[in-house]
């Protein structure tokens, strides 16, 4: 079933649309508002972005801010409170299992409205990199940020006792130690974005798991240190709710936009590298599209010693061409063909010229 083909009888109109009259048309069309239809793409496009952006950075930041308030509130079983009885590794882990389930269920479902990035820290490494406009990366910065305030406020009236998420400093770490811890975990978390959603995976499950194992590993070494914040926006939106700004608070906003700026600078030195010469064919999904290309042509007669390199350039035109998102130019670099620069014809990922 094609949930965007609508049928005649069936779902409910929203009021004020095409398909909420009696003799509308049913067509994906009639479900706009008609003022839409004189919005320029680019300012409709920005703000859906900054919609998904802060729908998505509230959920993501409610699940797992509920969860550490659990993991912080619940009494052991002889009664004593996490304050009591200090720090646990089952404590822990539980934290961070809930901030990489919640990042990578939610990094999954708005990827395709937003990007799914639900950090200011990523977003600025997003628009050094290029994969994301200036202008979107500064609405989508701010919009985090009201994310972040919504999901603490959220947590905190739903449930009770004091709002006890707010990151700080543990287990004797300074205040350069913290900053350090913060700038390394961000960059690590980042890093893998780069790699997994701008690059290879780009819109497959991988992408999402991938960052969402990140942000575990990294919660479970930063969270007793420094609270595992690896984002503004995490530490911000508590700190407003609970009026309560600690004298370090400025570690979770320069640490965190450190590591995204160390992750960009090292992207950009393996690009200028071309690092898709050193390994190519290493992707599973490319040696698929070969074997899809290389039947047919058995089929026709041509026997598989001479159908497979044909069938390989096939698969390399076509992601080159943007078949799925995926460059190419590694491999045909590996291949003698040649690399060259170019500039995407049309928007990119997030609307930027991303190559």
């Amino acid at each position: 079933m094609n949930i965007n083909q609508l049928r005649a009888g069936r779902g409910l109109a929203l009021p004020f649309t095409k398909a909420a009259r009696s003799n509308g048309d049913l067509e994906s069309g009639g479900q706009r508002l008609p003022t839409i239809r004189g919005v320029p793409d680019g300012l409709r496009n920005h703000f859906i972005a900054m919609c998904g952006e802060f729908v998505g950075t509230v959920l993501f930041l409610y699940f797992a801010l509920s969860g550490c308030q659990v993991a912080n509130s619940i009494p052991s079983s002889a009664g004593l409170t996490v304050a009591q009885t200090g720090s646990n590794p089952q404590q822990l882990q539980y934290i961070a299992l809930c901030f990489g389930f919640s990042l990578a269920v939610n990094a999954w479902v708005f990827f395709r409205i937003s990007g799914g990035l639900f950090n200011p820290a990523v977003t600025i490494g997003m628009c050094l990199i290029g994969a994301l406009p200036w202008v979107r990366g500064v609405l989508l910065f701010f919009t985090q940020l009201l994310g972040g305030i919504a999901a603490a406020a959220l947590v905190s009236c739903m449930f009770p006792g004091p709002l006890n998420v707010q990151t700080k400093l543990g287990g004797g770490t300074t205040r350069v130690q913290g900053l350090f811890i913060e700038m390394i975990l961000t960059a690590q978390l980042v890093f893998t974005i780069f790699m997994l959603a701008a690059e290879k995976h780009k819109g497959t499950f991988m992408a999402p798991v991938g960052i969402g194992l990140s942000l575990f590993m990294a919660e479970l070494t930063g969270i007793y240190f420094t609270g595992g914040s690896l984002n503004p926006a995490r530490s911000f939106g508590p700190a407003v709710v609970n009026h309560t700004f600690f004298s370090y608070h400025w570690i979770y906003w320069i640490g965190p936009i450190l590591g995204s700026i160390v992750a960009a600078g090292f992207y950009k030195f393996i690009k200028m590298l071309e690092y898709e010469t050193a390994n190519p064919d290493q992707d599973t999904d490319h040696a698929e599209r070969v074997e899809e290309r290389k039947g047919p042509l058995m089929d026709a007669g041509m026997n598989e010693a001479d159908a497979h390199p044909v069938a390989a350039q096939l698969a390399d035109r076509d992601t080159g061409a943007g078949g799925d998102g995926h460059d190419s130019d590694g491999r045909a670099m590996a291949k003698g063909k040649g690399r060259e620069s170019r500039e995407m014809d049309g928007l990119g990922m997030n609307g930027g010229r991303f190559r």
